[in-house]
């Protein structure tokens, strides 16, 4: 019986110390995916600063190009209403692949 016992202690001991090693391993896994979360909500905001910087760009070059335009010494020949042509598709396809993002972001297509 005190064969069986001590037989019973030396095999706890071995599953401590496997307990203990995943419980160190699961913490690290955790801790490494809080961080990958973090990074990933930091990099949409990121994204998203960019655009809405890239947009505030593209209303302040329109609003100057239209500026332009209305002043009657200016001279302004085809290339600021190609311009502006241009901003308005740019716009538009970027609309477009947003609200398909949006809608493929809700119905997890």
């Amino acid at each position: 019986m005190e064969n069986f016992a001590a037989f019973i202690a030396a095999m706890g001991i071995p599953t401590a110390i496997m307990g203990l090693l995943v419980w160190f391993l699961k913490r690290h896994i955790d801790k490494k995916e809080r961080e990958r979360e973090q990074r990933e909500a930091n990099t949409e905001k990121l994204m998203l600063m960019i655009m809405q910087n890239g947009r505030a760009a593209v209303v302040l070059a329109e609003a100057t190009a239209r500026a332009v335009q209305r002043i009657p010494d200016a001279h302004c020949n085809g290339d600021m209403t190609a311009a502006l042509q241009k901003a308005d598709e740019l716009q538009k396809v970027e609309q477009d692949f947003l609200l398909d993002q949006g809608i493929q972001r809700i119905f997890g297509n």
